[in-house]
């Protein structure tokens, strides 16, 4: 009989743990769920290599170490940029008040202009984890192509030119690369739930 009701209990307690198992399966979202965006034909992220600003040379490992943001524009962006910039600092705050920690990083790509310090005072001003990264013209020009960005100089003048350049927000995780992209109608909630559900189903 002891024998019988240890039996018994044993497979109580694996069909327990199954149950839990299957829950949590359920409730965990996956990257399908989270609204993860196709781009026919294009394979966007990959290693990066750049300038931190301290001048020393870093890797898309050293910095992609939780869900983060990577934003390419430059510091002497007049509107665009900062509007973006501050979005994506929001989302991360919001973020942090849910329990999900990210990282926003900014990555000129105006390196004639923007140095490692300036690049670092310019995060620095939109938020306290925010990395800024410069490079060589041609560590930039990698950067842009790794994740299909564009960008071109807009007239003669050698020091108040301004940038055309793209405006999207991507999304990176560790091990898993780039999963998302945000424009700039998508608001501070709806970047950070999209973040969130991406970094549950991680």
């Amino acid at each position: 009989m002891s024998k019988f009701i240890a039996i018994s209990a044993t497979i109580a307690a694996v069909a327990l743990v199954g149950g839990t198992y299957a829950i949590t399966k359920l409730k965990t979202p996956t990257m399908a769920q989270c609204g993860a965006t196709a781009v026919a034909g294009e394979v966007i992220g990959g290693p990066l290599e750049l300038i931190d600003k301290t001048g020393k040379t870093v890797t898309d490992t050293d910095f992609v170490t939780e869900p983060t943001l990577i934003y390419f524009g430059y510091t002497f962006c007049p509107d665009v940029c900062p509007l973006d910039m501050a979005r994506n600092a929001a989302a991360v705050d919001i973020l942090a008040e849910r329990g999900v920690d990210a990282t926003p990083v900014f990555i000129t790509i105006d390196p004639a202009r923007d140095t490692p310090e300036i690049v670092g005072e310019y995060a620095d001003n939109f938020h306290e984890k925010m990395i800024g990264l410069t490079g060589s013209a041609a560590q930039v020009d990698a950067a842009s192509k790794t994740y299909r960005t564009l960008y071109s100089k807009q007239g003669d003048d050698p020091e108040y030119y301004l940038m055309q350049h793209s405006t999207f927000t991507y999304l990176v995780l560790p091990q898993t690369g780039f999963v998302e992209f945000f424009r700039q109608v998508d608001s501070p909630e709806e970047v950070a739930d999209r973040v969130a559900c991406f970094a549950a189903a991680s």
